[in-house]
């Protein structure tokens, strides 16, 4: 056993009893985590945390086949894992996915697996996080993107179509043609990764600077994937200390999965062990929800939220507002409250006029979106009570 994997032994057993089982925690190591894979050795001396990924079904995608394949989409149960070092951070994802799904670039109708990891640029108050959905208005998140795909040629920027041909067309033999195909191999892009500053649906900017720097990879086996990103602890637009928010997403190509349709958890804490700090926003996203359900579901019948939400059992899809039935996955206790009591703190972005064909559920005044629903100032109880029962809406775990 290496000095590495010995340290990380170590320091798990004694965090794993200081903290809520639900939080990453993060073992610190001496050595370089940016050469970490998904298959490196180290990860199977960290503990994992069972986390669990929901279909994305607050906004509708505008895809009557690709809603349908996945109208009775269920939850997926995935580990996460995470090792950090002086100055860099690797996260280990790992989720079942039955099939290997690889986009094809000549293919507009076939979709590959992938996965993200999402991080808030402001965690300083654990009430107000960011949307999960990609971040909201003055919420900002970076979000790491990793997708499997086949070799790409052009458009790769070189402009080098002449290279491509058909070995058989060129006038070669032997070992020419070993030297040929070598030589096109490498002009392939043969990765897509990704690193974007968003704000929520449809805001999402490439960070092409150079200012994000990150690794991501992927690797498929015994219908599973397992992927990686690693990425500095700080940088411009990140300073990760103490203990700080993560989302993780994942896409399933052989279910039409890209863009909002996909897989989601909520935000889940990091505690960075050996670091103090962040005990708060831990013991926030980690505690047990409050409230009587039962009478939660009471109170939001006698409100009407079903009138413009859809809510299962309650109203039908297709609703003017956003659809509430994975709500509690994604969401946190904070988010829903203030969701609430404060409709315009966070107004869901990403209104899509041809699936949502009733009424826009938010205004803009001013540059600015104005949510149609009104404040629902109730008492702190009937507060906690219908938190309860919106935590409840989630799909089954398959």
């Amino acid at each position: 056993m290496n000095k590495l994997t010995t340290a990380l032994l170590a320091s798990s057993l004694v965090a794993s009893a200081a903290f809520a089982e639900d939080a990453v925690l993060a073992q610190k190591t001496d050595r370089d985590v940016t050469q970490l894979t998904p298959t490196s050795k180290a990860w199977e001396y960290v503990k994992a945390t069972t986390i669990h990924l929901y279909p994305q079904t607050t906004v509708t995608m505008n895809d009557k086949k690709a809603n349908a394949v996945n109208k009775d989409a269920k939850a997926k149960e995935a580990r996460v894992k995470a090792i950090y070092d002086n100055k860099n951070i690797a996260f280990l994802l790992e989720w079942p996915d039955g099939t290997k799904s690889v986009q094809k670039g000549y293919r507009s109708d076939v979709y590959g697996d992938g996965f993200a990891v999402q991080l808030p640029v402001n965690y300083k108050d654990p009430k107000k996080l960011p949307y999960i959905g990609m971040g909201s208005d003055g919420r900002p998140v970076v979000i790491h993107l990793q997708k499997a795909v086949e070799a790409v040629y052009e458009p790769n920027g070189n402009g080098n179509v002449g290279d491509q041909q058909v070995v058989l067309n060129k006038n070669m033999f032997g070992d020419e043609v070993k030297a040929y195909e070598a030589k096109v191999a490498k002009l392939a892009v043969r990765d897509y990764q990704r690193s974007f500053i968003s704000e929520g649906f449809r805001s999402m900017t490439e960070i092409k600077d150079g200012s994000e720097k990150f690794s991501a990879d992927m690797s498929y086996g015994n219908k599973a994937w397992k992927g990686t990103v690693v990425r500095p602890l700080k940088d411009a637009y990140l300073s990760l200390k103490g203990g700080f928010p993560v989302a993780f997403a994942a896409w399933d190509g052989a279910k039409m999965n890209r863009d909002g349709l996909k897989l989601l958890s909520t935000w889940i804490p990091v505690k960075l062990v050996g670091q103090s700090g962040g005990e708060k926003l831990v013991s926030e996203l980690s505690a047990p929800v409050k409230g009587d359900a039962e009478n939660g579901k009471n109170l939001v019948m006698q409100n009407g939220c079903m009138g413009c939400h859809y809510i299962p059992g309650m109203s039908e899809p297709g609703y003017m507002a956003p659809g509430l039935a994975n709500i509690g996955g994604y969401s946190t206790a904070a988010y829903l409250r203030e969701s609430m009591v404060d409709p315009n703190a966070v107004v869901v972005p990403g209104y899509n006029r041809n699936a949502h064909p009733n009424t826009p559920w938010y205004n803009e005044v001013d540059g600015k979106r104005q949510s149609t629903m009104p404040p629902y100032p109730l008492d702190d109880k009937s507060l906690d009570d219908m938190v309860a029962y919106l935590k409840t809406l989630k799909a089954e775990v398959k």
